[in-house]
Parts: C-alpha cells; sequence; structure tokens
C-alpha cells in the first residue's frame, strides 16, 4: 500500500469517527432540541384592546379555546366573542357547542355571537370571519386557538383577513399537547408533524 492510499484510508477514518460523533452529540441533545422545536412552534401576540375575541372551531373536548377565550373577555380584551364553527347538521354545529362552553365560562349571552361556516379547513373559516368583521366594520380581532395551532392561524388570518383589520393570535394551552414532552406520545408527534407540514402547506396555497 502506497502512502496515498494509506493516507485516504486515514482521512476517511477520521470523518467516519466526526459523523459518529456527531450522531452521538445529537443523539445527547434530542431532547432539548426537541423542547425547543415546540416551544418556537408556540406563540402568542400581546394582548392588546380589540374589537371582539374570535374562537376557532373544532376545539378539543375539554374546551380548552373557549376557556382561553373567556379568560381574555374577563380581562377586558374585547367587548364580543364570536363562537366559529363547522356546521355539522342543519340545526346544529361547533359554533354552538363553543357558545355553550363560552356561557358555561361566564361569558352572557348578550357578549356571544355564533358564526357557522361549511368550509372543511382553516382558511374557509378565515375567510368568513373576515366577511363577517368587515361587516362589522372592526379594526382590530382577537383570534383564539389551540397554542400549537396559532402559528398557522397567524400566517392564514394575516393572509385573508383585508389590511385594514388588525390581527392578533392568541393561543390558549391546549391539554392534548405538551410542548416540552411532545415526542413522547403518539398524540403529540401527531399534532406537531401534523402542524408542522400543515403550515408549510397553507404557505405554498397563500404564496
Amino acid at each position: 500500500m502506497n502512502s496515498r492510499e494509506h493516507g485516504g484510508i486515514f482521512f476517511r477514518f477520521l470523518f467516519l469517527l466526526a459523523f459518529l460523533a456527531f450522531l452521538a452529540f445529537l443523539f445527547v441533545i434530542r431532547h432539548p432540541l426537541m423542547r425547543l422545536a415546540g416551544q418556537f412552534w408556540l406563540i402568542n401576540d400581546a394582548e392588546s384592546k380589540a374589537d371582539a375575541i374570535l374562537v376557532l372551531g373544532d376545539d378539543n373536548f375539554q374546551g380548552d379555546r373557549a376557556f382561553h377565550a373567556a379568560a381574555l373577555y374577563r380581562a377586558g380584551i374585547a367587548p364580543q366573542v364570536v363562537a366559529s364553527g363547522r356546521t355539522l347538521r342543519n340545526y346544529a354545529g361547533m359554533a354552538d357547542i363553543i357558545a355553550r362552553d363560552l356561557g358555561t365560562y361566564g361569558i352572557p349571552d348578550s357578549a356571544i355571537t355564533k358564526l357557522g361556516y361549511r368550509g372543511t379547513d382553516t382558511r374557509g373559516e378565515a375567510e368568513g370571519l373576515s366577511e363577517f368583521a368587515s361587516r362589522k366594520g372592526w379594526k382590530n380581532v382577537m383570534v383564539v386557538t389551540s397554542d400549537y395551532d396559532a402559528r398557522r392561524a397567524r400566517l392564514i388570518f394575516r393572509r385573508v383577513f383585508p389590511a385594514t383589520i388588525r390581527v392578533q393570535v392568541s393561543g390558549g394551552h391546549d391539554t392534548d399537547f405538551d410542548a416540552s414532552r411532545w415526542w413522547e406520545t403518539g398524540q403529540g408527534i401527531r399534532i406537531f408533524i401534523g402542524e408542522v407540514a400543515d403550515y408549510f402547506v397553507a404557505m405554498w396555497q397563500l404564496r
């Protein structure tokens, strides 16, 4: 074996050692990295005054979105709350369920508006809410959704709503998702990976 071949083997061996060391490093810090990714995905805009709080549909079983919206209402963020949601039947829909949850959490019926829609995604919901907010003459709205969904919701709503309406997004804690340990459960993995994928799909569709 000549010196050139010997040197080539030596450098390949060093590269392999470096690569293995890099993989070992990633393995050691995998949990902090995934925790950072989970925390990065959560957003909560400054809770300044708004004309209305818009609660997005498909709330979880615990009613966490409605609970968060009620807390914002009691804090004086806005005088009106819109319960948005898919129409499931001619006589009922998710908006009815959310409106009932809002009442359970202490918001008076006079402050609640139910707004059903027939869309199947967040963009369709945003379009319906945009038309409604424009008719109302609102200039500032607070969109309430689940914490893991807030980044995508902000992207969609700020693209769909007219520039004359300021859109803030507040992500309420969702008991089905723990940003600091999402990789430990199948549900957490499905939620996180699904939201990341849906975010980039929304970027593509709204480009």
